[in-house]
This record gives structure tokens, C-alpha cells and sequence, in this order.
């Protein structure tokens, strides 16, 4: 996997396949192994780009100066422009979404299609800001992320009834036990605060093409509810998708039907 240097640090990404260009945005927390299911089918038709998160997998630490979800919009349009990728189609899970709605609205000629996953753009309800704000100082004390944390983060991510000795859950679970207390500080617990501190862009939403964006959510994702998806969808004036049986990374959690539905949308829009 190689890197671009982009605000001046490296950005880890992966690029695999050939074909008309999907670019994949990750999940906050998660690097680019989360989109393993539909790197593998989507490869096949299409050439695959998937940038990891500042601070995670192999990324380098948050550039100075970024502060918004506009700069990762910009920065994501930067390693397009880094590999002279024209036109894409964007599939964005989570923040991958957020900033990915953005990129869209700022650069519509490029954006072919796009996916938004269990996401939402408005602004994040005042309790659960505050409420993950809490949990960012006590991660920014203690230079790591404890067990008592875990137990709370980790069941975020997934449908209630997930079994959590699975490795999906176990190795996420590790992956966020095992993160540096450099990493965090620097790079996770701030862009944290980016992503929930955000802005609301749901008055530009009927901005973005219809025919050409879907959106998708798991049918018991908590942190992102089925409902802001309908309220994004009804904006935007598009199609709606609930995932069964799979909370917030409703990729990994119901990857066939996701596939799936990915596959025949992308087709569709080429």
C-alpha cells in the first residue's frame, strides 16, 4: 500500500483494480481492512482507492491546520488529484459520509455517484457531543484507551444482538486497546473532536444529484438511527436502503447484502 504526502504528512492508502475509480472513506476508529468484503468484489470491476484515516492504520499524525470536515473533503480530492483520478464515484461509511457529502457538494463534476453509509451531516444532538466529548478527555488523561472505555466503545459500532467473543467484535476490540497514547493525542482524539463538533449541511443536501446518491444504513445502528438516514434520503431526494441485521459497520456485519447492493448501484451510474 503506498502513501501520498498531503498537507505535509503521509496518507496511507489502498489501490487495487482496474476499471472506472470507487473511492471507499472509512469509518472513524477503523482502518482500511473494514472495507476487506467489498475491496475483494468491487476490485474485480473497478479500481479501488481506500485512504486511511489521519492517525490510523498507516496514516501519519493530523496535519496542522486541519480543523473541519471540509479539510478531509479537500484532502481526499488532493490524493484523487495526486493519482490524476478524474471522475470517481464515492462510497463514504460513517465519517467517511460526512466528509464525503461534502467533497460532492464542492466537487460535483467529479463525483460520479455516491453512497452515503451510516452517516449523517447535520450536527451531532447536544448530549451525545458533550456525552463523546467525556469519553475524548478521559481517553486524552489516561494516554490510552482502558477497559471500562472499551466496554462502552467497542458495543457503539455493532447491532445489539452481535456476539461479542466473535472476531469481527474481538479484533476491533484489540486493534482500539492496542492504540499508542502518541497516536491518540495527536491525531484520534482530535479529529474525534472534528467529527462530532461538526457543522450541519443538511440545508445543501437537495444540492447533490438524486438519481446519482443513495442512501444506506444498518437496520440497528445506534449511534447513526435509520431515521437520519430517511431525513437525508427525503432531502436529498433519493433512494433509501436499511441493511437487516447489522448495526454501524453494516458492511462487515451483512457484507453480502451490501455488496450487493453496492455492485448493482455503481454499475447503474457508470
Amino acid at each position: 500500500m503506498p502513501f501520498a504526502t498531503i498537507d505535509g504528512q503521509p496518507l496511507h492508502y489502498l489501490d487495487q483494480g482496474r476499471g472506472p475509480v470507487v473511492l471507499l472513506g472509512s469509518s472513524y476508529l477503523w482502518d482500511s481492512s473494514m472495507w476487506a468484503p467489498q475491496i475483494d468484489a468491487l476490485s474485480k470491476h473497478c479500481r479501488v482507492i481506500v485512504p486511511e484515516l489521519w492517525g490510523h492504520g498507516q496514516s501519519g499524525r493530523l496535519p496542522e491546520g486541519t480543523t473541519s470536515l471540509d479539510d478531509l473533503a479537500r484532502q481526499a480530492l488532493a490524493l484523487m488529484d495526486h493519482l490524476d483520478v478524474g471522475c470517481f464515484s464515492l462510497v463514504g461509511l460513517s465519517v467517511g459520509g460526512m466528509w464525503g457529502a461534502r467533497l460532492a457538494l464542492a466537487a460535483p463534476e467529479r463525483v460520479q455517484s455516491l453512497v452515503l453509509m451510516d452517516t449523517y451531516v447535520g450536527v451531532e444532538p447536544e448530549p451525545t457531543r458533550l456525552y463523546y466529548f467525556s469519553l475524548f478527555d478521559k481517553i486524552e488523561a489516561s494516554g490510552g484507551i482502558p477497559e471500562p472505555l472499551l466496554d462502552i466503545i467497542v458495543p457503539i459500532f455493532f447491532r445489539p444482538g452481535i456476539d461479542p467473543q466473535s472476531a469481527l467484535y474481538q479484533q476491533f476490540r484489540a486493534s482500539l486497546a492496542a492504540l499508542p497514547a502518541d497516536r491518540l493525542r495527536n491525531s484520534v482524539v482530535p479529529l474525534g473532536r472534528i467529527i462530532f463538533g461538526r457543522d450541519d449541511i443538511l440545508p445543501r443536501l437537495p444540492g447533490l444529484d438524486a438519481e446519482r446518491t443513495l442512501v444506506m444504513c444498518g437496520d440497528q445502528d445506534k449511534p447513526r438511527p435509520s431515521a437520519e438516514a430517511l431525513e437525508m434520503a427525503k432531502l436529498i431526494g433519493c433512494r433509501h436502503v436499511l441493511v437487516p441485521e447489522a448495526g454501524h459497520i453494516s458492511n462487515l456485519e451483512n457484507p453480502e447484502f451490501v455488496t450487493e447492493v453496492l455492485l448493482e448501484f455503481l454499475k447503474q451510474k457508470r
